[in-house]
């Protein structure tokens, strides 16, 4: 289980990167110029994400993963409490 939680924290953090020369700083895929809102922006349109990894070859289907993963993880910080 361990081993498993540091594989996927190590494929996450090399997913995304930032760097302020590449699309202004904000977050892309790895090695690509490609900003990760891209995916969100397609997954909205009902793009399925093969079509997204179709539209953007430079990306792969592990950083799509490792992102949506990520996204999957953030959602409780932003989760408003209710007291039932």
């Amino acid at each position: 289980m361990v081993f498993h939680l540091a594989h996927a924290k190590m494929r996450h953090m090399n997913a995304v990167t930032v760097n302020a020369k590449i699309q202004g700083g904000v977050p892309c895929f790895t090695g690509t110029r490609v900003p990760v809102a891209s995916l969100f922006d397609h997954l909205q349109r009902d793009y399925t994400v093969d079509q997204f990894l179709d539209d953007f070859p430079t990306v792969t289907k592990e950083q799509v993963k490792a992102v949506l993963d990520m996204a999957k993880t953030d959602i409780p910080t932003h989760a408003e409490r209710v007291n039932a």
